[in-house]
């Protein structure tokens, strides 16, 4: 199947949303928030879909500050997209209706995959899929208050490799009505070690038929992404470590998808002008120039990686405390060195845990009825 531009790649449908290209921004805590997205929506040309970061749906319904400011977007976002986290069907049932109800955005996203112990602890996140009952009821309560709203979710292969979820997880989330699935091709035990399993998405697409399934995992080019929607036959590809300190990746994924076009090659002085920005960008978010380089300081890393700046320099990026001494230091590198070999590849977190932290039992039924408060949930969003 072709798209209007000539190109054998089909745009993706999520309700209402056609996206083209078919890429989506993954949500990913203390990353993605307005400013990195809006980063890779200018790259991008305006073109996918951004997701916040993990919006926790008791911190959403009880108005907790931080996660007001996280779900605030930019009027230039469409569609807007939020990422649920949580363990209550009946909360999270009030977080979709209230997010219906004040119009705070045009897509829902439900989190099944996040590893970390702090929330597979309360059997959220990549727990959740494994009590099948108790997903079926979130996903119920979901659906049932979202309205016109299309619902998706993200989800993992499963807990690890003797406690296997997605496939049954993704038939339940067509019964419910979810309009599309993601999986990362990894286990919770894996966290991000090892490669991820394309073949397993491939087999839920085939599981699957009747909504779109999104690939996640090792998307480090886009020529990656292309790679896995042609070898697994999924519908669109979940990008979220691959972009880290290179938003411009959704302006190669763009070309890729609409004409096989070449992958940026910046130049040092151009990355440092895109570094500046980004600081810039999350000092007028947060209404604090320091704070917005503060917060930047986590990105210098994956920016300069495979440039030549020296471990003294990197410390030195790394404490930065205003635009312009973030702006002296950079000017102090050689600006004009080529994009180099070995910039690419693997960012971000890279090992594995070969274990999950469980609620206490979990793993005993993954039928028996159990019942997780809202007091379970985490009290703040963003991870």
């Amino acid at each position: 199947m072709t798209n209007d531009a000539g190109s054998p790649f089909a745009p993706l449908s999520i309700g209402p949303h056609t996206l083209w290209p078919p890429v989506v921004l993954a949500p990913m805590a203390g990353i993605t928030n307005a400013p990195f997205r809006t980063l890779c929506r200018e790259f991008s040309g305006g073109k996918g879909i951004f997701v916040s970061e993990m919006i926790t749906t008791r911190a959403l319904v009880e108005r907790d500050a931080k996660t007001m400011r996280l779900i605030h977007f930019d009027a230039s976002e469409k569609p807007r997209s939020i990422q649920l986290y949580g363990v209550d069907p009946e909360t999270v049932g009030r977080a979709v209706r209230m997010i219906v109800d004040e119009d705070l955005a045009d897509h829902i996203d439900l989190n099944f995959g996040c590893p970390v112990p702090k929330v597979t602890r309360k059997g959220g996140g990549a727990a959740m899929p494994y009590k099948r009952n108790l997903m079926r009821a979130i996903l119920r309560e979901a659906v049932g208050n979202a309205g016109p709203l299309p619902v998706t979710m993200k989800m993992r292969k499963g807990i690890d490799d003797d406690h296997m979820t997605y496939l049954e997880a993704g038939r339940i989330a067509v019964d419910e009505g979810v309009t599309a699935i993601a999986l990362h091709g990894r286990t919770a035990a894996q966290h991000y070690g090892g490669t991820a399993d394309w073949d397993s998405i491939a087999r839920l697409k085939e599981s699957v038929p009747e909504i779109p399934v999104l690939g996640n995992g090792d998307i480090w080019s886009a020529e990656d992404a292309v790679r896995m929607v042609r070898e697994t036959g999924c519908d669109g590809v979940v990008v979220g470590r691959g972009c880290l300190g290179r938003p411009w990746l959704f302006g190669d994924l763009v070309a890729a998808f609409e004409h096989g076009g070449a992958p940026t090659a910046p130049t040092f002085r151009e990355v440092a002008a895109v570094m500046v920005r980004h600081a810039r960008l999350l000092g007028e978010w947060l209404e604090s120039e320091e704070r917005g380089v503060i917060d930047f300081r986590k990105h210098v890393a994956w920016y300069t990686k495979g440039f030549s700046v020296g471990s003294d320099m990197r410390k030195k990026l790394a404490i930065a405390s205003s635009l312009d001494e973030l702006g002296a230091l950079l000017s102090e590198l050689d600006l004009d060195q080529a994009w180099p070999a070995g910039a690419d590849g693997p960012r971000g977190r890279t090992s594995g845990r070969d274990r999950v932290v469980l609620p206490e039992g979990w793993l005993d039924d993954p039928y028996a009825c159990v019942a997780v408060s809202a007091d379970a949930e985490l009290d703040t969003s963003g991870g």
